[in-house]
């Protein structure tokens, strides 16, 4: 396996067994007033519960964000983990009426608190999937931003609104997915672009029709949920670690993990299973 100062970032995994699912819904563990949370073959659904703010980031919001993902990460029954505020809202973003409160001088622990829940995300260990059906919008955005991959509903609007009310926005990640000059473009107009838009500039990977997504997603979901779960790991680790590398050292790491995988037990049945497939179909 690479080195973990590789992926320092993540949640630590160490050597990785798969745990039998019997496809049974389960409920989350932990108790969250703001989050909803099952998993059903192998996929965690991460659902923002708050309809009457827009789905709008409290601290608490961002709290059980935070202890939940971390959880998440470490679970063996879980390869994949979608995030939604269902098929109308996202999230509105920060809580305006908690934000207006925060003095300057005192802002320190609110500004750790959503970067955590932000990293959260960002460097869980495994693949997360955010389905928007609706309005994300400048905190909201981050939280797709921070997402493995997205996929949006026709119904779905993206902006990062922070230069309106005199807030830096985040930049990056933001321009290694789309290119620098479409992000400074959002993050200093701040405005609100919609699903066609952020699928063209690269944001979005698919588009899907209203009240479709969060469904549609569960579909993509549980087919990678059935990959195995350390190679789910090590190849979103490595989307990150290969940021910061040079070309060469990027691909002597992607050499040294791919000799980690071939000629496994598993790489071996998935092949057998793929070529008894194929034989079936001649």
């Amino acid at each position: 396996m690479p080195s973990d100062a590789l992926f320092t970032p993540f949640s630590s995994c160490g050597k990785l067994g798969l745990i039998e699912d019997t496809g049974l819904r389960k409920e989350a563990d932990m108790d969250a007033r703001y989050l909803n949370m099952s998993i059903s073959e192998k996929v965690a659904t991460v659902t923002i519960d708050r309809p009457d703010k827009g789905n709008s980031l409290s601290p608490d919001v961002l709290s059980e964000i935070e202890m939940m993902f971390t959880e998440l990460g470490d679970r063996q029954d879980v390869h994949v983990i979608i995030l939604t505020g269902g098929e109308k809202m996202f999230s509105a973003g920060f809580d305006l009426d908690f934000i207006k409160t925060i003095k300057k001088e005192a802002n320190e622990e609110f500004t750790a608190l959503f970067h955590r829940a932000y990293r959260s995300i960002l460097f869980c260990s495994l693949p997360v999937i955010a389905a928007v059906g609706g309005p994300a919008i400048a905190g909201g955005f981050d939280l797709t931003l921070m997402c493995d991959i997205r996929y949006a509903s026709v119904r779905a609007k993206f902006g990062q609104r922070e230069v309106v009310l005199s807030l830096n926005p985040l930049l990056d990640p933001l321009w290694r997915i789309i290119g620098l000059g479409p992000a400074k473009e959002l993050a200093l107009t701040g405005r609100i672009i919609d699903a066609s838009e952020a699928f063209r500039l690269g944001y979005v990977s698919k588009v899907f029709p209203e009240g479709e997504v969060v469904e549609s997603v569960t579909g993509i979901a549980r087919e990678m949920a059935a990959y195995d779960r350390e190679c789910l790991v090590e190849t979103k680790q490595l989307s990150v670690s290969v940021l910061d590398q040079g070309l060469d050292t990027a691909m002597k790491t992607q050499e040294w993990l791919f000799r980690s995988f071939i000629g496994s037990d598993d790489n071996k049945a998935r092949i057998e299973s793929l070529l008894e497939t194929l034989r079936k179909r001649k």
